[in-house]
C-alpha cells in the first residue's frame, strides 16, 4: 500500500475501484432483472424480533439504552430494527426497497411493535427526511455498505445523523461472497470481492475514528431444501433457470452443497467472523 492509499481518500477511491469492478462484472453476466431485486426473497430476512442464542443481537442489545433512539439504515425487513425497537425508545428504519418495507411492516404489525418510523428510500439521499438533525443517538448499517460505491459521504450522513455513535455490523467477506466458488465454475472467472468489515476499519482508522470491535462467531447460512438455496445461489450469480448459465449451474450445484445442522449449505461456507464496529461521533 502506497502513501497516497493509506490515506483517507486513498482508501475511499480503493473502496470505489472495487465496487465499480464488482459491478461490472455483475452487469456482464447479468440474465435476471428487476425494479426491486429483494422483493421475491424478502421473506427470507424475516426473523423473530424475540429471538434469543444470535451472538450479533446480543452484543446491540448490551450497548442499545433504553432511552435512546436509532437509525437503522438498509433495515430490510427487520432483523434488527424491530429487536432494537423492543429495548429502545425509537428505531427510524431507512429502507429503499418496497418489499422489503411491506415485510417490515407485517412484522411490525404482527408482533404489535409501534415504535418503528419507516422511511422509503436510500442514503444518504434520505438523510432531510430525518427531520432536525442531528436526528437520533445512534446510526447503525448492518450488512449494508459493501456495495456503496461513494462511501466517504455514506458515512458521513451517518455521523451528521447521530448524535453520540454510529454502529456498523459487517463481515470479513461480503455476504455474497457465499457463491464466490461456484463463480468460475459457471462464469470462467473468480468472483471480484467487496469491500467489507477489514476495509471499513482501515478506512474509519484513517479518518482518525476512535473505534471499537467486537467479533463474533459467523455461522454458515442453512437454507431448508436443495432448491432454495440454489433459488438463492443463482440470483448471487445473477442468472436465470434455462439458460447456458443455468445448465452448467445444475452440473455443478450437487458437488458444491451439503446438509449440515438440518438445513443445506455450501460445502465449502464463507470462513472469518462477523464485526460490530463502533466509533464516536467527532465533536459530539
Amino acid at each position: 500500500m502506497n502513501r497516497f492509499e493509506s490515506t483517507g481518500a486513498g482508501l475511499e477511491e480503493a473502496w470505489a475501484d472495487r465496487v465499480r469492478a464488482n459491478r461490472e462484472q455483475s452487469e456482464r453476466f447479468r440474465e435476471a432483472t428487476s425494479d426491486d431485486f429483494y422483493a421475491p426473497v424478502s421473506a427470507q430476512f424475516v426473523a423473530d424480533p424475540r429471538r434469543t442464542g444470535e451472538p450479533v443481537l446480543d452484543v446491540l442489545a448490551a450497548i442499545a439504552g433504553r432511552a435512546e433512539t436509532w437509525l437503522d439504515i438498509g433495515a430490510g425487513a427487520g432483523r434488527y430494527a424491530l429487536p432494537l425497537a423492543l429495548r429502545v425508545r425509537e428505531v427510524v428504519a431507512v429502507e429503499p426497497s418496497a418489499g422489503m418495507r411491506q415485510a417490515l411492516r407485517a412484522g411490525m404489525g404482527e408482533h404489535g411493535i409501534g415504535n418503528v418510523r419507516v422511511v422509503a428510500g436510500t442514503w444518504p439521499e434520505s438523510l432531510p427526511e430525518l427531520g432536525d438533525l442531528p436526528a437520533v443517538d445512534v446510526a447503525l448499517i448492518a450488512h449494508v455498505g459493501y456495495d456503496i460505491e461513494q462511501i466517504g459521504p455514506f458515512l458521513d450522513a451517518m455521523e451528521t445523523a447521530s448524535r453520540e455513535r454510529c454502529v456498523a455490523v459487517l463481515t470479513d467477506r461480503s455476504p455474497a461472497s457465499v457463491a464466490d466458488p461456484l463463480w468460475p465454475l459457471v462464469h470462467g472467472e473468480a468472483r471480484v470481492a467487496l469491500p467489507a468489515l477489514p476495509e471499513l476499519l482501515a478506512l474509519l482508522r484513517a479518518r482518525e475514528r476512535e473505534t471499537e470491535l467486537i467479533r463474533v462467531d459467523r455461522t454458515p447460512r442453512t437454507f431448508e431444501s436443495p432448491e432454495t438455496l440454489a433459488a438463492f445461489l443463482r440470483r448471487q450469480l445473477f442468472i436465470e433457470e434455462g439458460g447456458a448459465a443455468d445448465r452448467r449451474f445444475r452440473e455443478v450445484f450437487p458437488d458444491q452443497v451439503t446438509l449440515r445442522d438440518g438445513g443445506w449449505t455450501l460445502v465449502e461456507p464463507p470462513a472469518g467472523s462477523i464485526g460490530v464496529l463502533t466509533w464516536g461521533v467527532p465533536g459530539r
